[in-house]
């Protein structure tokens, strides 16, 4: 088989992926510290349509070198907005109907396998910090903890490769098929 080239793609510009529809779906990174995992979030949200991405706390913010070296652009064409406090976040999505989502290991937390979001429904990801994960305070605030099963010796992923897997469930249920 040959490889599709860069026409075969036929990728949007920026300007055209602006104009798309997107997802009900914002990913919110809760101080998130590695300037590349938040250049490869940018780059995942930019593949599957997300809305924007909630910038928090100690999360770089571009124009960065860094960002920009894993986002390969996504962070021209993603909308993102910057909250010194990941809390007033989380109050400004829940004052727009917004179900928030924290990804973290938590008792009580549901199997991503078993989540199903509904169609019409809008959604928030939050996504935390590489060590200490979501700040506790946002966990207690959100609607429901959401946890990718591990079946290996490791109790996690990375944070980029975590939003990915998540981002990507969120949309194969609401995304109309191709």
């Amino acid at each position: 088989m040959e490889k599709k080239n860069i026409w075969d793609l036929e990728r949007d510009t920026v300007e055209q992926y602006r104009a798309r529809p997107k997802l009900h779906l914002t990913v919110v990174l809760d101080n998130v510290r590695s300037l590349n995992n938040i250049g490869a979030i940018f780059r995942t949200c930019d593949a599957f349509l997300v809305d924007r991405i909630m910038l928090c706390g100690i999360t770089a913010t571009p124009p960065s070198p860094e960002i920009h070296k894993t986002a390969l652009g996504a962070e021209d064409s993603v909308e993102w907005h910057y909250f010194a406090d990941t809390m007033q976040c989380i109050d400004a999505l829940h004052a727009e109907g917004y179900t928030v989502c924290a990804l973290e290991q938590v008792k009580g937390s549901v199997s991503l396998m078993r989540y199903q979001p509904e169609t019409g429904g809008k959604y928030a990801i939050v996504a935390g910090h590489e060590v200490q994960g979501v700040d506790p305070a946002v966990v207690n605030a959100a609607d429901v903890c959401i946890e990718i099963p591990q079946y290996g010796t490791k109790h996690s992923l990375n944070v980029s490769v975590s939003a990915g897997i998540a981002i990507w469930h969120f949309f194969t249920a609401l995304h109309p098929r191709d």
